[in-house]
């Protein structure tokens, strides 16, 4: 017995003592600790639960492959034992009692710093949550001085004789208010990381666009006289040339708020923006597999972590796409950091990995985000002519491939550039999927589908004209789409959990497709087993699917999607939207988003999205032609995952709005989807020339509104999308509905 102790104790000694040369995490640190957290609340039988928010201290050998990657590494500063530091931190949410715990970790990204906490459903069933910075450019939610956000310190790179690096960038500032006040440069909704290296206008660009439209055709103005502007802050107090700033303009004349200034300057100090990557691998695999940091600090989830799945939202998402395809799901230590992996809403790579990386940018013009593979099998870019790759390739290697479910809506494919994941950039056949991914389409819904605020009836619910999500983009001319993914999120998380922790399959890949898939089943129709196991393998994209999933990727034309015309509320505020979008050829009023095929220079890997672009702003070399899904005669999409409110549907659901004024009037409304109620009467819609059915048309009455939901929500749950719990709710809120009432 005796033996057996100190054997133990051995074990767990020479644990403690291996952390540095295994998890490059050196040691931890616990700032701030709330138990009980959550008001004290009980969750299920994992009990109450408790908080932990700290920092990491890590090191990386720059000599290492799996770091060696990260951009500029060699020319970060070095400890004294050779190696690159950072700091990152943590919020570590987790049971009181670790005993009660499920064993699975679910490991968030935070998106623009924001810090992640796991739902509810998460606490019941006893998992854990950490939320770990990545981001590294110290800019607006990543601001390094900011308390309750997350970020990762990274180093800045210098040459090898300490001298600052230098290079050249680009900065935009979209819709100024008109009048003498400065105006930030901003990427999305952070302030732009960069700092000019002078302040002498003499050095840098300044020129006025007129029009853009989304294939990079762009109307210039004029080019602003070095001595007329200048890199200061100004107002109506302080006039021209203000008061020197890095991060504002002035301009002598003031800003005209109808046009959008672009800057081309030479900046300093880049940040080796990678070593976010080997941060978010490294917290992970620490409190994953460590007994405790290199002081001896006992790891507080030591021997409870049994499984993991890393989780982001939107930018967050294509961070983990980044991640995986640079190989970072292996640890120093070679092993298997993550065993799942859900990137949703996310159909790129992060833009990260590479000198002056803007993480914040959304592909709006001269963003990068979309070069290279972005399809998880090896395939070829026929466009692009680059080589035949895949996001799993290095996982492949290394056999540190995880278990991955992607789910997207309409905004994605319409805004977001989706669609080149589906079909390769010649858009002729359909990709098909490796057996260890799932994909998973949420038709006709915005980005990350609308949440109901806390007290409205979701069948009530009407939501108001959105702000474009962009760079002060603007205002949507349309309703915001108010169709959710929070019950479809619902059903996939379980089903994940349990395709992780049990391998019990989930349900076949359900998204629209070019042609009908090979196969002499329908894998869909015959019903989804729970008891279904991995070596099924029956996810190779061959499957047939839903029959709504059957040549339901179109071209962006109204006689390809079989979209309506007439519909009165899209005459009113856009004359020629969407009739006259890309959707039917014309430039005025682009409707998708193409992908760029931008020549940023020799010095850049377009493959990896990694190396030092030299050209600003790129020359387009191409644009690629995109795919859509195929809509019913209320121009609401077919082929994906059957979801209640757009199968016993309210009005027309669209992964796109119209931006109602500023630079971008007329133009897609960034990545914002619009709604078009039905009329509630025959005799509305005949007085409004509406071709679409009113809901006495369609229904009849209340109960008949009722009864479609019903049947909408049952056939979800037969699918394995819908919840039973959710399905109940969904009918009662019907019930309670003024809908035809």
């Amino acid at each position: 017995m005796h033996v057996r102790r100190a054997t133990a104790f051995v074990v767990l000694l020479a644990a403690a003592l291996a952390v540095p040369a295994s998890a490059r995490v050196v040691r931890f640190v616990i700032d701030t600790k709330t138990s009980p957290a959550f008001g004290g609340a009980t969750f299920g039988s994992a009990g109450q639960y408790e908080t932990l928010a700290g920092r990491v201290f890590g090191e990386l050998d720059p000599t290492d492959p799996l770091n060696a990657i990260i951009q500029d590494i060699h020319l970060a500063p070095r400890n004294a034992n050779g190696k690159v530091e950072y700091t990152a931190t943590f919020f570590i949410v987790k049971p009181i009692d670790m005993s009660k715990a499920s064993g699975l970790l679910w490991h968030d990204v935070p998106n623009r710093g924001g810090r992640i906490t796991i739902v509810d459903a998460e606490k019941a069933f006893g998992d854990v949550g950490i939320s770990s910075g990545w981001q590294g450019d110290n800019a607006g939610g990543t601001d390094q001085t900011r308390t309750n956000n997350d970020w990762v310190k990274v180093p800045v790179a210098v040459h090898h004789d300490g001298s600052p690096i230098t290079g050249t960038v680009l900065a935009r500032i979209i819709n100024p208010a008109t009048g003498p006040n400065s105006a930030a440069l901003f990427v999305q909704s952070n302030p732009f990381p960069y700092k000019p290296a002078t302040l002498d206008t003499t050095q840098a660009t300044l020129t006025e666009h007129l029009h853009e439209t989304m294939t990079g055709v762009v109307t210039e103005g004029n080019t602003i006289a070095s001595a007329d502007w200048a890199w200061a802050h100004c107002d109506a107090t302080t006039p021209f040339p203000g008061t020197p700033s890095t991060s504002e303009i002035c301009l002598r004349n003031g800003f005209d708020g109808n046009k959008l200034y672009q800057v081309v300057l030479t900046a300093r100090d880049p940040y080796v923006l990678g070593v976010g990557f080997a941060a978010f691998r490294d917290v992970e695999s620490f409190f994953k597999y460590e007994a405790a940091d290199a002081d001896g600090q006992p790891n507080p989830l030591a021997g409870k972590i049994r499984w993991s799945i890393a989780r982001g939202v939107s930018q967050s998402g294509n961070f983990l796409r980044g991640w995986l395809h640079l190989g970072f799901n292996e640890d120093e230590a070679r092993r298997q950091v993550d065993d799942g992996m859900w990137p949703i809403i996310a159909g790129r790579r992060i833009a990260l990995n590479f000198r002056w990386a803007q993480p914040d940018g959304v592909l709006e013009l001269y963003e990068a985000g979309s070069e290279g593979p972005q399809w998880w099998e090896r395939y070829e870019d026929h466009v692009r002519h680059l080589p035949t790759r895949g996001i799993l390739d290095r996982c492949r290697e290394s056999r540190t491939c995880p278990k991955v479910i992607e789910h997207f809506g309409s905004a994605e494919v319409w805004e977001l550039k989706l669609g080149i994941e589906w079909v390769g950039t010649d858009g002729k056949e359909d990709i098909p999927l490796p057996h260890n991914v799932r994909r998973y389409y949420i038709p006709s819904t915005t980005h990350g589908g609308t949440t109901t605020p806390a007290g409205t009836n979701l069948f009530d619910f009407v939501p108001n004209n959105p702000n474009c999500p962009g760079n002060k983009w603007g205002t949507g001319a349309l309703k915001g789409n108010p169709v959710p993914h929070t019950q479809t999120v619902n059903a996939i998380r379980v089903h994940f959990r349990d395709w992780v922790m049990a391998g019990v399959t989930p349900p076949p890949s359900l998204y629209p497709r070019l042609r009908t898939p090979d196969g002499d089943e329908d894998d869909h129709d015959r019903g989804f087993r729970r008891g279904d196991r991995d070596d099924d393998d029956h996810d190779h994209g061959r499957h047939r699917g839903d029959r709504d999933d059957v040549r339901n990727l179109v071209p962006p034309t109204l006689a390809a999607m079989g979209f309506p015309t007439g519909i009165p509320q899209l005459r009113d505020v856009a004359p020629h939207a969407p009739q006259a979008a890309t959707i039917n050829g014309a430039d005025e009023v682009p409707f998708i988003n193409p992908v760029l095929d931008y020549d940023w220079g020799p010095r850049f890997n377009p493959s990896d999205g990694s190396g030092i672009p030299t050209n600003f702003p790129p020359p387009i070399k191409r644009v690629i032609n995109m795919m859509v899904p195929r809509t019913d005669s209320d121009g609401n999409e077919l082929g994906g995952v059957p979801v209640v409110l757009r199968d016993a549907p309210l009005g027309s659901y669209f992964g796109w709005n119209i931006t109602a004024a500023g630079f971008h009037k007329s133009q897609n409304c960034d990545y914002t989807g619009g709604y078009v109620p039905f009329a509630k009467t025959q005799a509305d819609r005949i007085a409004n020339s509406d071709p679409r059915p009113s809901l006495e048309e369609r229904y009849k009455d209340h109960d008949g509104y009722v009864t479609a939901v019903q049947a909408a929500a049952a056939n979800a749950v037969a699918k394995g999308f819908l919840l039973q719990e959710d399905a109940d709710a969904l009918v009662a809120a019907a019930q309670a509905s003024q809908v035809l009432k």
